[in-house]
Formats: structure tokens, sequence, C-alpha cells
């Protein structure tokens, strides 16, 4: 029987021995915390290894982040908080699709526990499509730089596994955890921890090798923007538009009356549009 999901303290020992031996050569180190400000702020503290992947987990964050300056909810024991610490090859340009490749890694992840429902949002955010509203899962953030001359990124990913009444209090969207979508049968953390890491692990090192080009068909199957009215906050501008998927460098594509725009995620907010009410 699956175990529930509860206040399980993640264990860097339960968790290798949950992955597979290829995902376990891949991480260069694994600390977990009791409390931090930010997992991301913490190893952009700290020096990256050349080789493989660094990642922390944390039972609480005092200051977790969201994309945009936006705070993320981390209220302690209750959801997931990782970030993964990588060295890439190539320049700091071709790291922009990184934030579609991690969540499409963590659906893919949480597919394979039981969760099938979820989709990836672009370009950051993991959801539910409840009618026409999307309930957030989850979220990305990447905060990319160079290191020795080398692009790094810093791949941030919150899951909401089983968030306390109170602490969603301030949240200001529709949200969803793993415990509303499979009750009973949510796996322990850190068997969802382990699944997720290892998921994220193995897609950063294809993304390295090969690009983004390996994850747009992956992605086109779990778009929860596909065909959507959309609008998009551009500066002080709207646009509206239909979206069509990515193009080949992770850009949003979206049909509208003047033609296809593509849409890059430092420069928009995109939410899917309700239908008028009568």
């Amino acid at each position: 029987m699956i175990a529930e999901v509860s206040n399980e303290p993640l264990d860097a020992a339960s968790l290798r021995a949950s992955m597979p031996a290829s995902a376990q050569a891949r991480i260069a180190g694994l600390d977990i915390v009791d409390s931090i400000d930010s997992t991301n702020s913490e190893l952009l503290r700290r020096e990256t290894p050349a080789q493989g992947l660094a990642a922390l987990f944390a039972e609480h964050q005092t200051g977790g982040r969201g994309r945009q300056g936006r705070i993320w909810a981390s209220p302690p024991g209750s959801n997931l908080y990782l970030s993964a610490a990588r060295c890439f090859d190539g320049t700091l340009a071709r790291l922009g699709g990184l934030s579609l490749v991690a969540g499409i890694a963590a659906v893919e992840a949480l597919h394979a526990l039981g969760a099938d429902t979820v989709r990836v949002k672009w370009p950051n955010d993991l959801v539910v499509i409840e009618g026409d509203r999307l309930r957030k899962l989850g979220g990305v953030l990447v905060e990319a730089g160079l290191q020795d001359g080398r692009p790094r990124a810093i791949v941030g990913l919150g899951v909401n596994l089983r968030m306390p009444t109170t602490a969603a209090t301030g949240i200001d969207q529709p949200w969803t955890d793993l415990r509303a979508l499979l009750g009973e049968t949510v796996p322990a953390r850190n068997r969802i921890a382990a699944t997720v890491l290892a998921t994220l692990a193995e897609a950063l090192d294809r993304f390295d090798a090969a690009g983004l080009a390996p994850f747009v068909p992956r992605f086109t199957a779990l778009d929860a923007l596909r065909d959507a009215d959309v609008t998009a906050a551009i500066g002080d501008r709207m646009l509206a538009g239909v979206a069509v998927g990515i193009a080949d460098d992770g850009a949003l594509r979206l049909r509208t009356n003047d033609g296809e725009r593509l849409l890059r995620a430092g420069e928009v907010s995109v939410r899917r549009r309700l239908p008028a009410q009568a």
C-alpha cells in the first residue's frame, strides 16, 4: 500500500536509495536543511560542481521566491522545496528554455506517481485544468549566470503536497495540492522527492547534450494553454490571442488578429482567459 503523505521528514539516505543508479550517478551533492531563507538563494551563494548536479531540499523556507519577485508560500514539512545547481556547456544564451525543461521533468515525475492530470503552463507553472480555470500545483524559478566562464543555472522547484489552510490564505490565485488530486494514494514525501529529483537530473543532462529540441514534443503533450484564449501582459499593454504551442527556442506562439507573435518569458505574464459572463 502506498504511504499517505505526512510530515515525514526528508532523509538523504532514503532519497538516494529510492533513485535508480543512473540518477544517483548524476547527483554530485545532496543536502537537506530544516529551514533556510531560500534554496535558490543558498545555491547561488555556493560553488556549483564542475560536473554533475548539486541538490538542496528544505523543510521550510522563510523567504521562498517565485517568478517576478513573488513570494512562494513555504510552510514547514508540508510541501516540496528543491533547488538544483548545474554547470552547462556552450553559452549562457542557450539556457533560455530551461524553465520549460524543468517544468516538463517535474510534471512527468508527478505523472509517474499517479498525478496524471498535471500540466505545464508556459513558462514555468505546474497546473491542473479545472474547466476554464487553472489551479496552480507548483512552479519553477531558474536563475542563471556564469561561474569560471561557464554557464551555470540554479533551478528552483516548489510543489504543493499538503498545503495547510492557514498557509494558503495569502495565495492570490487558484491553487491545489497533491492531497486534493490523489487523496489517500499520495506517495510518501521521500518517494516524491526522489522521483522528481531523478527525473530532473536526467532532463538536465539531456538538455545539456541536445538543447531544447527533444523537449518540444514533450511540452506539446503537456501544454496547459494549447488552443486556449489567453491574455498576455507586456509592460503596460495587454495582448489577446490563442496560444498555439512553443517555438524552437521556447517562446510562446500566440495567434492574434494581427498574425502570430512570439512571446518570451522575461517580458510577459500570461493568463488563461475566462469566458465572458452573460
